[in-house]
């Protein structure tokens, strides 16, 4: 069963993606009308959060959520689930800012979409490609989907990936208020809670493209909080349980 777009949410968090946002938000509501997004701003000191109200005059099913600074990744991506959840929708879409993914391919994302089902818009499947990123942007993603899968036993080929459908049926069960995660990892982080909970999770091939305007949020600490957690979540599953 695909999932009814005007039922369907994408939440888009942004810091400083003032260049990337009307162009994302342009093609998505070209492809797909009858979708809503929330842009989860968190704080701009370049104004990102200003340009998407005024954008709401073009777009009417945009909304915005604004907070007051960065908090990182994971809980923006929280507070936008809530608040799909508080207003009603059935489907929540995870979507970068910076163009990389592309809103062109959301109908096949959609289109695999079930109740209890959580869509990755995949890059390492048959038919998923990078494009535009350098060898060691692409390695280091690679690597660290395969050390995630390792560690937490987890059988998706793409386990970073940003793209994905959720079913807000599914929020209950993946109880991420009680995640910590703050970067990239959260993804990691909701994967492997998607998968204990007994969801079914399908990958679906996209095409990735690196940003053509801004500048990448990703740095050390978020590659050095990704480790140290998958880490710890990896030791803890292989611990024996004492009882």
């Amino acid at each position: 069963m695909s999932a009814p777009t005007g039922e369907t949410l994408v939440v888009i968090p942004t810091y400083n993606e003032r260049e990337s946002l009307p162009g994302v938000l342009e093609r998505l509501f070209k492809m797909l009308p009858e979708v809503s997004v929330l842009v989860v701003d968190d704080g701009s000191p370049d104004g990102t959060g200003l340009l998407a109200d005024r954008l709401r005059e073009r777009h009417p099913s945009l909304s915005v959520l604004h907070r007051d600074q960065k908090h990182g990744l994971g809980p923006a991506y929280i507070a936008g689930f809530e608040w799909g959840e508080a207003h009603g929708f059935r489907y929540l879409v995870e979507m970068d800012a910076d163009g990389s993914h592309l809103p062109e391919q959301l109908p096949h994302l959609l289109a695999a979409a079930g109740e209890n089902r959580l869509v990755l818009g995949s890059r390492w499947v048959r038919g998923g490609t990078i494009v535009n990123w350098p060898w060691y942007r692409s390695s280091l993603s690679h690597a660290a989907s395969i050390y995630s899968r390792l560690m937490l036993g987890l059988g998706q080929r793409d386990v970073t990936s940003g793209y994905r459908v959720i079913p807000v049926t599914a929020l209950r069960a993946l109880r991420l208020d009680e995640a910590a995660s703050h970067g990239y990892c959260f993804q990691i982080d909701v994967l492997r809670r998607a998968v204990a909970a007994g969801l079914d999770v399908t990958e679906v091939p996209i095409t990735f493209v690196e940003r053509e305007n801004g500048r990448s949020k990703m740095d050390l600490s978020i590659i050095v909080e990704a480790v140290l957690r998958v880490t710890a979540w990896g030791m803890q599953r292989m611990l024996p349980t004492r009882r």
